[in-house]
């Protein structure tokens, strides 16, 4: 008790002092360089586009301008759009859970028969793919181009958060454990499903936000796959209303003109800031799993 004491009243020397001081100002500064461009955003979203682009440094909305907001919550398709990248999202999630977290247990065991060759097939995928064309001919072979299968499904497995699972059940799930609960009867199915599945809720939760994020933000795949425009997802029907307005400026003259050119100009942030906020608000619950998550495989042992 004396000697734990000790050290906790021991003084910090002046390097450590001097140490400390740098690296929390380079924590700050990094902070700041992070925060501000979202929070620059924001703001240009609700001031006058003329103050925008004067280029100066925003703060606080100096001059309000809100019809970038009414512009995009009245046009009719973007509730339908959000409706639609909901749906993708939610079942590409589960789909994708479903398939990644099973196949990363498979392959952390040691007992998978080719477990070497499994793992160099789903890395090779990484570095090399068949490309747009062939993809593109396999959603149309297999019938379900202008489907939200041909959203849900190219993308149902990442190399990468396989990888990643196989390693967090390598490291968090002991072999030990495994050898007790065959030792009282306990099947593969119900080892996984009812011992590996309860303590693996870090793993889990971070793929899911991978796997989400990736599906809320699809833009290109829909472009390919979709022909029907009651089924675009959100990306693709904000940038829709960008062109529409930056098209409506044609023709203009006058007052008319300068107030859609404002408008134009102040839909860039709007968008931004409506694609991004549903995962801006989730994002602070899961923040927990998500630092755990990247340093999976880190260290071992």
């Amino acid at each position: 008790m004396a000697g734990k004491a000790k050290a906790k009243h021991m003084k910090m020397s002046a390097g450590d002092r001097i140490f400390t001081l740098v690296v929390a100002l380079i924590m700050i500064l990094v902070c700041i360089i992070i925060i501000y461009p979202i929070y620059y955003v924001i703001v240009a979203s609700l001031t006058d586009p003329v103050i925008v682009n004067s280029g100066k440094m925003l703060f606080y909305p100096e001059k309000l301008y809100l019809n970038g907001y009414k512009t995009t919550f009245q046009y009719t398709p973007l509730w339908r759009a959000y409706g639609n990248t909901i749906l993708y999202t939610v079942v590409g999630t589960a789909i994708s859970l479903a398939s990644t977290i099973p196949a990363g247990y498979a392959l952390s065991r040691a007992d998978l028969p080719g477990r070497r060759g499994l793992i160099f097939v789903f890395t090779f995928t990484m570095f090399f793919s068949g490309g747009i064309i062939p993809m593109y001919l396999t959603i149309r072979a297999v019938h379900i181009y202008n489907t939200m299968w041909a959203i849900v499904l190219p993308g149902a497995v990442s190399a990468f958060n396989l990888i990643v699972c196989r390693s967090f059940f390598e490291s968090s799930v002991p072999i030990e454990l495994l050898e007790s609960s065959k030792l009282d009867g306990c099947s593969d199915f119900t080892f996984f499903f009812k011992i590996a599945m309860p303590i693996s809720m870090t793993i889990i939760a971070v793929m899911a936000l991978f796997y989400a994020t990736a599906l809320w933000n699809q833009f290109f795949n829909p472009l390919m796959f979709l022909q029907d425009d009651a089924k675009m997802p959100l990306q693709v029907v904000l940038r829709n209303l960008v062109l529409m307005n930056q098209a409506n400026q044609m023709g203009s003259s006058g007052d008319a003109m300068i107030t859609k050119q404002k408008l134009a100009e102040q839909l860039k942030y709007c968008i931004v800031v409506v694609a991004a906020l549903p995962l801006m608000v989730v994002y602070p619950f899961i923040q927990g799993y998500f630092e755990q998550g990247v340093t999976i495989g880190a260290v071992k042992g």
